[in-house]
Formats: structure tokens, C-alpha cells, sequence
């Protein structure tokens, strides 16, 4: 499991996106970009962020070191805005931190590190269904000159169907991937140049190395998949089923 760091103070809140993440600082002295467990869109996003981002690492890419951030809700005492008052009392037990970079830029267009690094990016984004990539909502920093891959919660829908019982992974493994809004379109070509390459670092092996890295506590039981151990299986289904099509990768697999 992603190592575990208690919060000892929460610093400021992030309002760019809906969820209201907030800085914070951890007893291992290092500060976290905190995503709550008790935001809005519930804790199947903790999970996507977690196996995106490892699968990024696993292909290639940059993206910040990931822990489990144990809240204690007594930290809310402390807080004058009764809306983060809020977050941190609903979210008490382990919440998402996400290593912070000082002094990264958000993304502009200038990509200094390549086509390469591009389309992995999009190659990623493709086989995670990932749609929160655009122009309005990059989603990624630069970072001592490299690209870092940030926010990956909107990936990995289909978990968002469970609550009724896990479905059929054939539907994921066929479902197309719209690139059309993508910040990255351009360099599509060049996903499909490297699909040979990228998809021969990842197996059901790696996707059950990554799935281990989720805390139990994140991984809330549905019909057909009672306990932790029986999701991480349903998920390693679903990431292997997509991985044997090339429906979803725009331009075919070279």
C-alpha cells in the first residue's frame, strides 16, 4: 500500500476545481496537494488517482509521489471557513495526498520534452478514459523543465456503474475514447506509433501490483465483489480486458 503520513496541519484550500482540495503539511515534513474523502465525488476517485498514477509511472511518465494521509477531525477546530470546517469533519480516516511541487507552472503548450512524452500521455489517457484533459482543465505541470501528469479522477468511469454490482468488463474493453478535446490531440499519431512499446510494460501482473497499492479503506465492498481483495480482481478484470482490444486507442494499434 502507498505509504501512510498523518496530516498535522491543514494550510490553505485549492478552488480551482469542485471538490476543494487544500495544502497541507504531514508528519514525514513533507506537504501534500490533500484530496478528501468526504468531497463530493466520493472515494472511487481516491482509487482512480491512485492506479492512473501508477500506471503513468509504469509507462514512463512523471507524476507526484502518492500517501495516504490519516485526518484526525479535531484539525477542523482550527479553521475559520466553516465550508472546510466541513470537508475535514467528513473526512476523517485516510484521504489522498498528493506530494506538492513548489514553483511548478501549469501547462501552456510549450511541450519541451518531446512528441514521445506527449504521446504516452495520451496513450495513457486513452486507455484509462480519462476525459479531464483539455484545454480549460490541462491537468498537467512543468516542473524543472519536465512534464508532471496531475488529477487523474475523472479516469476509470466504469466503477462509477457498481453500485448495482460489477459489470461486464467487455464493455469497457471496447468503448472508444473521444480525443477530439484533448490538450495533446496533435500528437496523436505518435500514440499509435508507440502502442507496441508502451502496452508491453503492463499485464495483469502490473495491474495487480498497482490495485495493491490502494488502501483497503478506499475499496468499498458492491454486489459481486464483497471485499477489497474481490475489487482489486474486479479492476485487474476490467484493465485486462481493455488492454487485449485497441478499440479505444484513436488511430489503431501500428
Amino acid at each position: 500500500m502507498i505509504a501512510t503520513v498523518g496530516v498535522t496541519r491543514y494550510v490553505t484550500p485549492l478552488r480551482e476545481g469542485g471538490s476543494l482540495p487544500g495544502i497541507v503539511e504531514a508528519d514525514d515534513l513533507g506537504t501534500y496537494v490533500c484530496k478528501f474523502r468526504g468531497a463530493g465525488q466520493g472515494l472511487r476517485v481516491l482509487v482512480a488517482e491512485v492506479v492512473v498514477s501508477e500506471l503513468a509511472r509504469r509507462i514512463g511518465l512523471l507524476t507526484p509521489r502518492l500517501v495516504a494521509l490519516e485526518l484526525d477531525p479535531e484539525i477542523a477546530r482550527y479553521e475559520a471557513d466553516e465550508e472546510v470546517q466541513d470537508l475535514l469533519k467528513a473526512s476523517a480516516g485516510l484521504n489522498l495526498g498528493v506530494d506538492f511541487l513548489p514553483g511548478a507552472f501549469g501547462f501552456d503548450g510549450d511541450l519541451s520534452t518531446g512528441p514521445g512524452v506527449a504521446g504516452r500521455v495520451l496513450w495513457l489517457d486513452a486507455f484509462c478514459a480519462n476525459v479531464d484533459r483539455s484545454w480549460r482543465n490541462p491537468n498537467l505541470l512543468l516542473w524543472h523543465r519536465d512534464l508532471w501528469v496531475i488529477d487523474h479522477g475523472a479516469a476509470l468511469y466504469f466503477h462509477h456503474g457498481w453500485g448495482n454490482g460489477v459489470t461486464d468488463p467487455a464493455r469497457f474493453a471496447r468503448q472508444a475514447w473521444d480525443s477530439s478535446d484533448h490538450v495533446l490531440a496533435e500528437h496523436l499519431g505518435v500514440a499509435a506509433q508507440i502502442d507496441a512499446e508502451v502496452s508491453a510494460l503492463l499485464d495483469e501482473q502490473v495491474f495487480a501490483d498497482v490495485l495493491a497499492e490502494v488502501p483497503d479503506e478506499w475499496l468499498e465492498p458492491v454486489p459481486g465483489a464483497g471485499d477489497p481483495d474481490q475489487l482489486r480482481a474486479a479492476y485487474v478484470g476490467f484493465l485486462a480486458a481493455r488492454l487485449a482490444t485497441r478499440q479505444w486507442l484513436p488511430g489503431g494499434a501500428r
